[in-house]
């Protein structure tokens, strides 16, 4: 069973940083796309970032600059390096995988539970 497992979420103050990790098992990461996503209380699900096999990359504008994602194939993990983070950032972070490159949800079929973070102002 493909399992995937973020970790690195917490309380920060606006402007600090934070690196989430995302753990896959049962897949390899080089096979697939994987994306960052959030969800905020009482909104939709969106796009962060993505990463395509082979490195490409694409970021939502208003985390472009401050979001940085990587991916480190021999440890079968994806990263998303966030600095100067903002009060409108406080969401629950979730990876998933995709077999094409895409920036919507319904693209991707693996997810991870996610992990909270919050920034206070």
């Amino acid at each position: 069973q493909v399992q995937l497992v973020e970790s690195g979420g917490g309380l920060v103050q606006a402007g600090g940083s934070l690196r989430l990790s995302c753990a896959f098992s049962r897949l390899a990461i080089s096979s697939v796309t994987i994306g960052w996503f959030r969800q905020a209380p009482g909104k939709d699900r969106e796009f962060v970032v993505t990463i395509s096999r082979i490195g490409d990359t694409y970021y939502q504008d208003s985390v472009k600059d401050r979001f940085t994602i990587s991916r480190d194939n021999a440890k079968n993990a994806v990263y998303l390096q966030m600095n100067s983070l903002k009060p409108e950032d406080t969401a629950v972070y979730y990876c998933a995988a995709s077999p094409q490159y895409s920036t919507l949800t319904r693209d991707y079929a693996y997810w991870g539970q996610g992990t909270q973070v919050t920034v206070s102002s």
